[in-house]
């Protein structure tokens, strides 16, 4: 669908500095039909980024593609941004800036019509269309920067913190119009620097960090060989001879909770029930995809 190959660019902050680095030699690809995930800290280079794919931004060098090899001015009608901080012409009503959006993408009115009933209402944003955007909320702004960016229904959406904003309700609505659109084959490039709206949407990330990818590729697969699953296991009582095995023991509602390692399980509970205390409960934890990435330094 689209590939990165090899972008650099660096600011220079007068005539006389130092070049700065934003962006080292970045390169992925994206394959038709996926939800991607672009994580990476506050001043990673993500927006940079993404301003170069949209030719906001000039790189240094390097190559970008989208669709079998083409430049994107080819291509732009097929794309859907939703920049991080998307500007609306106030004195306008909703319904008259998307209907400018669809416009300049050559849609016809009956088509904009169709998308905007299409998306206004999944969007929760329906009431407000036909107010003054100067009387909008941040988060009715951010869903009308998405239905602005759906109405010409593009093959690729791209998006930049598209939940900066938005309240929990609005987080939800906006991450399962993501799955919904995902599963109507559309390809989605989605940053964020909330690592959980990532995991709760995409099957595979690409980690940026200072400028450089650390990571690319699945989300399990980054979880797994970053991190070893432990079993916390709740018992009647404590048993001497537990403790060594374990890697904290705690008290809940005056019972013993031990954290053990996996390979432990079976000689932990073994003494447990030799010694004849019972397994009130056992749960195996698996990181999440936060604690992975911030604790092994994916991301510092």
């Amino acid at each position: 669908m689209f590939e990165v190959k090899d972008i650099k660019k660096s600011y220079k902050s007068d005539f006389w500095s130092k070049p700065n680095d934003v962006l080292t030699g970045v390169s992925f690809s994206v394959e038709e039909g996926q939800v991607v995930g672009f994580l990476g800290a506050n001043g990673a280079g993500k927006t940079t980024l993404l301003k170069i794919m949209m030719g906001f931004s000039s790189m240094d060098s390097g190559e970008i593609h989208f669709f079998d090899h083409q430049e994107f001015k080819s291509v732009a009608k097929d794309i859907g941004y939703l920049p991080e901080r998307p500007y609306f012409y106030p004195h306008l009503t909703g319904r008259e800036m998307v209907e400018f959006m669809g416009t300049l993408c050559d849609f016809n009115s009956t088509a904009i019509n169709e998308n905007i009933n299409k998306y206004a209402k999944r969007l929760k944003i329906d009431f407000a269309l036909d107010r003054k955007i100067k009387g909008y909320s941040k988060g009715m702004l951010q869903r009308l920067g998405m239905l602005c960016t759906l109405i010409h229904n593009p093959r690729l959406i791209i998006l930049d913190e598209p939940l900066s904003g938005l309240d929990p309700q609005g987080r939800k609505d906006i991450k399962d119009l993501i799955v919904e659109l995902s599963n109507e084959g559309k390809t989605i490039f989605f940053s964020s620097h909330i690592v959980n709206d990532v995991e709760e949407v995409c099957e595979k990330v690409v980690v940026l960090d200072k400028g450089k990818i650390v990571y690319k590729g699945s989300i399990v697969d980054l979880i797994n060989e970053n991190s070893s699953q432990t079993v916390v296991v709740t018992l009647s009582r404590e048993v001497l001879g537990l403790k060594e095995l374990s890697l904290s023991l705690s008290n809940i509602n005056d019972k013993p909770v031990y954290t053990i390692k996996e390979s432990d399980r079976e000689e932990f509970l073994a003494i447990a029930l030799q010694n004849k205390s019972k397994v009130l409960k056992l749960v195996t934890s698996t990181p999440t995809l936060e604690e992975v990435v911030y604790s092994t330094g994916t991301v510092s």
